[in-house]
């Protein structure tokens, strides 16, 4: 296989035998055995090039596929005995980042003594190959079918407010109470402006009042939720904390919040470097399957 492969991107047997250090003649040999155990032609020749027939077409894209998965077989089980080593380029959501993230990446370089990282704080998702990230962790219902994810941590959305805020202005008591309330909104968010809540009969709610302030960056929405400026609503690994604290107050508990899930990406289950696997292996183990944010739920 490997050889018929070099042969078409090559396109000699010349050209393929000098990559496996055989003679043109064995090369063709090679590909000949294919062709008569499987009674078809995948090449037509001439004197002056190679090409494709249609079962060669189909053949050739399904060996390069086998040969992938073969060559990451071979790669995760030699993997084993070796350590993650090199740059290792990590994409975060600013503010999962700054506050979560730090304390992984220490206790991960410290185990692993021999990677170096990038990381690169940013809300918009950004293309993975174009800016040569390795991984990124990403929250939200993600869908994309030529990346690769891996579940890393749940997530949910929370409505909340300051105590003070609800001294001066009262608890809201359902969703039309909120949809009057100043709201306080995440610019960046993927679905930005989308509040919505669930009763206990699943029926959805749509808070739409006037925002207050949008923010492109939602640690300073904490902020201005704590300084009892308007209500919030986002995921609770922002909020839960102080929640728990009681700086601030869980608004609507009755009502179901938008569930999330925090991920990793990358652009290939085919080749994944061993300082992905580990680094990927690594946060999904310290996050666990229930962070200390969801404690407040």
């Amino acid at each position: 296989m490997q050889i018929f492969i070099a042969a078409v991107d090559e396109g000699s047997f010349a050209a393929a035998a000098r990559r496996f250090k055989l003679s043109a003649a064995m090369a063709g040999k090679h590909v000949s055995a294919i062709e008569s155990d499987l009674n078809v032609r995948l090449l037509q020749r001439s004197t002056r090039r190679l090409s494709l027939t249609d079962a060669g077409e189909r053949y050739y894209e399904r060996c390069k596929v086998i040969l992938e998965v073969l060559e990451d077989a071979n790669r995760e089980a030699s993997d084993v005995q070796k350590t993650p080593k090199g740059l290792l380029r990590v994409a975060a959501p600013v503010a999962f980042g700054a506050m979560h993230l730090g304390r992984i990446v220490s206790r991960y370089l410290e185990q692993f003594p021999e990677v170096s990282l990038d990381v690169v704080l940013e809300d918009k998702y950004a293309d993975l190959l174009e800016n040569r990230i390795d991984v990124a962790i990403r929250v939200g219902r993600f869908e994309d079918p030529t990346l690769v994810t891996r579940r890393l941590a749940p997530c949910r959305m929370v409505l909340c407010a300051s105590p003070e805020y609800l001294k001066k202005h009262g608890t809201p008591e359902t969703p039309d109470d909120l949809s009057r309330a100043p709201r306080l909104a995440f610019s960046q968010a993927v679905s930005a402006g989308d509040w919505t809540i669930y009763d206990a009969q699943g029926r959805p709610h749509s808070i739409e009042g006037p925002c207050r302030m949008t923010a492109n960056n939602i640690q300073l929405l904490l902020e201005s939720v704590l300084a009892g400026t308007g209500i919030a609503y986002g995921p609770n690994f922002v909020f839960g904390e102080h929640i728990k604290q009681g700086k601030l107050i869980k608004l609507l508990p009755a009502y179901r919040t938008t569930e999330l899930t925090i991920q990793a990406v990358y652009p290939s289950a085919i080749r994944i470097p061993f300082k992905v696997r580990s680094f990927v292996d690594f946060i999904a183990k310290a996050l666990g399957d229930t962070p200390l944010w969801g404690e407040e739920n």
